[in-house]
């Protein structure tokens, strides 16, 4: 008997024919397995029974880093008697791609790192099928090692001998390499090289220097985390003045040291993609106040690749490392992340100390994935590294709705902001990982190679491209070009609706929703500035039935780092803003003239201004360095208030949050000397339950009892679990995001969703 069996998933670069070598051995099931670019395809002869049981081995025992989606068994008919079991060589056949994201060092070749009696010992480039660079070395499917960076390395006989040897770890794993050959860590523009270098990185960040570290999606940049000074400096040279840098700390323990942390979020810190944590301070915290200032929590992850590991703990004469190191994004602001020594040398070079990088090529960019934690579940802010290329699976066959289909490929553009775009194709919704600001036009070339790479890697042609509605967005403008190009349709998709459709697409949902999206900007319907809004919404079309109380958005895009000028832009007197010293008297005396003349006005719902002017009369920003530092700030003051506090505000028949009455009472309060803390957790305890009033009111007016929440507003853990437990309260059931970012980092799913 002879079945054809075709395994569909993440299936490549995770030891998965090797795997199925092994449980063919042990069943004793002679045939061959093969990657075929979109599936593993096996042809598996034998008895009966041995047969049933090697198919239920596939998914019983398949390896950790696998995700197997879907099995296809056929009993074929053949003449041909199999001899034995072997690998043979892949073949490329077209079908939906599964891309392996990028895996932390696994705990066996951890071990081996730090053996003296292993061949790699000390070896910055360690791993094996569970482990190691995938996505970011990759040139094309099927992942085998003459379509990756590591071709430029021929391996040595040893290697080459456990490379094809059933019965190792490193059977068939791609990037494979020892002390023996591979590629080589050096001190750019200096003379050492491989531990020589390590040694000199580790002298100089326990020293107080900063480092530029090559990783596996880019450069990193640290210094001591623990040592003000050498922060302030990092601070200094890469424009960044209050901004929170992540920490990688040595171990779980250097962690619990500085912060709470829960089984649920400790699983995730430690898992094979290893993203940077949002962690509470705990009272023993003793990182420097200037890594993370005037905030309450910590991005805390740990290392991930071998070289990380050498540099916290190299056997060499160097006695107290320290053990956490600042570790941010090697990139200007806005930015992404720099990939080659000859950028690194050019960005960073003139206040790093030292940089330490590799020749092992990096072909597409991954920056660190960042995730927070609600209700001690997932709330992914940054989708990359470790995540990134991984698909959303879109087919809701337990739905009425017939399940939908994507028979046009479509190339989604994504936001302006905290990019992303996505190829879809199928029921597949493939995000990109992280590209950054494209309002810098470096970042718009690289926004264009990745989608160019991207393509390629997963053979998607668009058909149709997507962008956001706003005409001045980069993203439009590369939208268009594209558009040109390849003689496709262009199609905008109004931001906040691209929101909802986002968080339907990562719950597999389909049917009508109550779609609430807050966020900073988006350009409505109407040419007004939406970012407070409520939507009646699909797949198909959208209603926008509610928003926040209108305002003049006076200032243009100065409006959205300068707090003080949304505050005043919402009062009604104008004398408040001088009482509380929001800015000096001539700048308060132009927001007025303008304000008053409907110069350089916009009407606007903006959701994000308004947690902006709340932080600015209360006093806790007034000014931001960085985008949402407002918002971070105010949430933070506010989770230190152990007030219990109810809402008050009622919801009209208009559908319109009274969050202007909600400002004049929270300025009211504040003016009559009301506690800032206090203020600040009534602020979202309100919001929250006006969002609840207002999806309740429409339940009982339509029966859709499904509200989904989107926007970057719902990053702020506080609101998002505040507003859930009133809608839960109420009886309707709440569609959130937990692995795609409810910020602009997520809209390209909605976009492509659209389509």
């Amino acid at each position: 008997m002879i079945y054809n069996i075709k395994v569909f998933g993440i299936v490549q670069g995770v030891g998965f024919r090797p795997f199925i070598s092994r449980i063919a051995d042990e069943f004793f099931i002679f045939g061959s397995v093969a990657n075929k670019g979109s599936y593993v395809e096996i042809f598996a002869q034998g008895a009966a029974e041995n047969l049933e049981k090697f198919i239920s081995a596939i998914t019983e025992k398949a390896p950790p880093r696998s995700a197997i989606l879907k099995i296809d068994v056929t009993e074929i008919d053949a003449d041909k008697n199999f001899t034995q079991f072997e690998i043979i060589e892949s073949e490329h056949e077209a079908g939906d791609i599964f891309v392996s994201p990028d895996i932390a060092i696994c705990e066996n070749c951890a071990q081996e790192l730090f053996n003296p009696a292993d061949k790699r010992y000390l070896h910055p480039f360690i791993n094996c099928t569970a482990c190691g660079p995938r996505l970011t070395i990759l040139e094309n499917m099927p992942y085998d090692r003459e379509r990756t960076s590591m071709k430029d390395f021929p391996m040595c006989e040893s290697c080459k001998a456990e490379y094809f040897n059933p019965n190792s770890r490193r059977y068939d794993a791609q990037p494979i390499c020892c002390n023996d050959c591979g590629a080589e860590v050096y001190i750019l523009n200096s003379f050492e090289k491989n531990h020589d270098a390590i040694k000199k990185v580790r002298k100089i960040l326990a020293s107080g220097g900063i480092a530029a570290i090559k990783g596996i999606g880019g450069f990193h940049l640290a210094c001591d985390a623990k040592n003000f000074d050498a922060v302030e400096k990092l601070r200094k040279s890469k424009i960044r003045p209050s901004k929170p840098f992540a920490v990688m700390f040595k171990n779980i323990s250097a962690v619990q040291s500085e912060c709470f942390l829960t089984d649920n979020q400790k699983k995730f810190l430690d898992s094979p993609q290893k993203p940077i944590i949002l962690l509470e301070k705990n009272s023993n915290y003793k990182i420097a106040e200037n890594v993370a200032p005037n905030i309450n929590r910590l991005g805390a992850m740990l290392p991930y690749t071998p070289l990380h590991l050498l540099i916290f703990d190299f056997p060499d004469e160097i006695k107290n490392f320290p053990a956490a190191l600042v570790m941010t994004s090697g990139n200007p602001s806005g930015v992404p992340i720099a990939i080659d020594d000859e950028t690194a040398a050019e960005t960073f070079g003139d206040f790093c100390d030292v940089i330490i990088s590799n020749n092992r090529k990096i072909l597409m960019r991954a920056d660190d994935s960042v995730m927070d934690f609600i209700e001690n579940e997932p709330s992914m802010i940054r989708r990359s590294r470790g995540y990134a290329p991984l698909p959303i699976f879109y087919n809701n066959s337990k739905s009425l709705i017939p399940r939908p289909y994507f028979p046009t490929s479509v190339l989604a553009i994504g936001g302006e902001l905290k990019n992303t775009f996505c190829l879809a194709k199928n029921n597949l919704l493939y995000p990109s990982p992280y590209i950054g600001d494209v309002s810098d036009l470096r970042t718009v070339e690289i926004l264009k190679s990745s989608i160019r790479r991207m393509s390629d890697l997963l053979e998607i042609r668009p058909e149709v491209v997507a962008c956001d509605l706003h005409p001045r967005y980069q993203t439009s403008k590369v939208a268009a070009e594209i558009s040109d190009k390849l003689q496709i349709p262009l199609v905008k998709i109004q931001h906040h609706y691209a929101h909802i459709l986002s968080c339907m697409a990562e719950n597999n949902f389909c049917g009508e929703v109550i779609g609430v999206a807050f966020d900073g900007t988006g350009y409505g319907d109407d040419g007004t500035i939406w970012g407070g809004e409520i939507f009646i919404c699909d797949t198909k079309n959208y209603r926008r039935v509610g928003h926040i109380a209108k305002f003049k958005q006076a200032g243009g895009d100065k409006s959205s780092k300068e707090s003080w000028r949304s505050a005043v832009s919402m009062m009604k007197n104008f004398s408040a803003a001088k009482d509380l010293n929001l800015t000096d008297e001539k700048n308060i005396a132009t927001q007025i003239l303008m304000l008053e003349k409907n110069l350089n006005c916009v009407d606007s719902t903006s959701c994000g201004r308004l947690f902006d002017a709340i932080s600015a009369i209360l006093g806790i920003c007034k000014i931001s360095s960085y985008e949402g530092e407002a918002a971070m700030k105010l949430q933070s003051i506010a989770e230190t208030s152990t007030k219990n506090l109810h809402g008050d505000f009622e919801i009209g028949e208009n559908l319109i949050l009274p969050t202007d009455k909600l400002f004049t009472e929270i300025l009211t309060r504040r003016l009559n000397g009301g506690n800032v803390t206090d203020l600040a957790k009534f602020f979202h305890v309100q919001l929250a339950e006006m969002v609840a009033q207002i999806c309740e009111k429409i339940f009982l007016q339509t029966k859709i009892k499904t509200v989904a929440l989107s926007g970057g507003c719902f990053q702020n853990s506080l609101l998002t679990s505040l507003t859930i437990e009133k809608l839960t309260r109420r009886g309707l059931k709440i569609l959130r995001h937990k692995l795609i970012p409810p910020n602009d980092g997520g809209i390209c799913v909605g976009q492509a969703l659209v389509v």
